[in-house]
């Protein structure tokens, strides 16, 4: 296939290779990626990311016998183009109906990618559902060699990729813009859009709208423009618990609050809950620091980060109804068996963690009886790129430093250091990681 070539591109590159059976990681010289369909884009990484989604692998979760790549997560620079981009003579993408990118990116563009591919032309991806394409591949699986490498292929890159010089900033973010880091810019790949997209997903489910709306059921609103009342608030407070405080469970609370604090809900009580003291200790941490800048948010409100049996006191202690929606955010049976024991009659529970094969561990009598709301899945980060950029630039205390007692990334490392960290995280033993090819 026709791809341009700026400089000889040389013939192997590093990458992190999952191995067979399970804990098995290796860095190893791969064959250097190469455009395989006009639609592709070959892209230097900058920074790559370590998530707990690629945990499922490495511990041997999925059936998978195939050696791979690694990684899902990762920002960097276009250096070669498929013929399908009008940098390379293709057509103009407004005279065929295809995403905009076609016709404008470039060799050099700097872009950060989803942890899937979309081709922005299928029926999912025109109602905003991107991260279930018809097309869909997940970097980091048998099916496509992921970013924890020097180079990636990006199948259908003018629907998957956004280009970083596309950011249209106001006049109060301009300035921030400009500074952003590539190790802020990589959370965009994925854990900021799922913690987001698990907090409005909670926040917009027509169960909760009698306590944000003020308005009892079936008389509700399907906006949240309308702040809670007066009249509401002095009786009815909206109560959520989180279960888990890994990355994306840590990028969930700072959505929830800054969702609510943006539609003027300020009479709330949050659990967030982890087996970790040390994640505990992070998110009172983070916590305390956006209150310090913005002591008025909180007159009327409760937050907690606790173990799981205090979770549990504490969801029953007050009225014995439980919680009116519970995030979770791990995804395996002991944790949606702990959401379905907090949340209260006609609740919802959210989960955006990857489950694996076994069976939902409540029977459909249980949710009958409670009337529970399930709702699962892999989040369309390609759709909530522009609400989740300006959530990063405004929350840069948390998510635009490195190795604070308050940052979301814990530190950035080699390759060299790779079969390190993949242990300390799968231990629980450090924060969000980022792997430099370069270093």
């Amino acid at each position: 296939m026709t791809e341009t070539k700026q400089q000889e591109s040389p013939k192997t590159h590093r990458a992190v290779r999952w191995h067979p059976p399970s804990y098995d990681v290796r860095v190893e010289d791969v064959p250097f990626p190469k455009v395989e369909h006009p639609d592709d884009a070959i892209v230097k990484i900058a920074l790559a990311g370590l998530c707990g989604s690629d945990l499922h692998i490495y511990r041997g979760h999925d059936v998978i016998t195939k050696v791979h790549t690694s990684g899902h997560e990762f920002v960097g620079e276009v250096v070669a183009l498929g013929s399908n981009f009008l940098a390379v003579g293709g057509e103009q993408a407004a005279s065929n109906g295809r995403p905009v990118l076609y016709s404008t990116l470039k060799v050099g563009d700097r872009v950060v990618s989803p942890f899937t591919v979309s081709c922005g032309e299928c029926r999912p991806c025109r109602q905003g559902f991107s991260s279930r394409c018809a097309r869909s591949l997940l970097f980091g699986s048998p099916a496509l060699e992921g970013g924890q490498a020097q180079y990636v292929r990006v199948p259908y890159a003018g629907g998957t990729l956004f280009r970083l010089d596309d950011i249209k900033p106001d006049l109060a973010t301009e300035s921030r813009l400009t500074t952003l880091a590539d190790s802020s810019l990589l959370l965009l790949a994925d854990i900021l859009p799922t913690g987001y997209f698990a907090a409005l997903q909670l926040l917009q489910h027509p169960k909760l709208l009698p306590l944000l709306g003020g308005n009892p059921y079936p008389h509700t609103t399907l906006a949240l423009s309308n702040p809670v009342g007066e009249a509401a608030t002095s009786k009815d407070l909206l109560s959520i618990a989180l279960i888990g405080l890994g990355p994306v469970g840590i990028c969930a609370v700072v959505s929830l609050l800054d969702l609510l604090w943006k539609n003027g809900i300020s009479y709330y009580r949050i659990i967030a809950i982890d087996p970790h003291e040390q994640r505990r200790n992070l998110i009172k941490a983070i916590y305390n620091k956006i209150l310090d800048a913005n002591p008025t948010l909180n007159q009327k409100s409760t937050f907690e980060a606790v173990d799981i049996e205090t979770a549990k006191q504490r969801g029953f202690s007050a009225d014995n109804a439980g919680f009116d929606g519970v995030i979770e955010a791990v995804g395996n049976t002991s944790a949606i068996s702990l959401a379905f024991d907090l949340v209260r009659p006609f609740g919802v529970i959210t989960s955006v963690g990857v489950h694996q094969d076994q069976p939902l561990p409540m029977p459909g009598r249980a949710l009958y009886g409670k009337n529970v709301s399930l709702d699962f899945g892999r989040c369309p980060v390609r759709s909530v790129f522009p609400l989740v950029l300006d959530l990063l630039v405004r929350r840069q205390d948390v998510f635009g430093e490195v190795g604070t007692e308050t940052s979301l990334v814990d530190r950035i490392v080699g390759f060299d250091e790779a079969k390190v960290y993949y242990d300390l995280f799968d231990k629980g033993k450090c924060g969000k990681v980022l792997f430099d090819p370069w270093k």
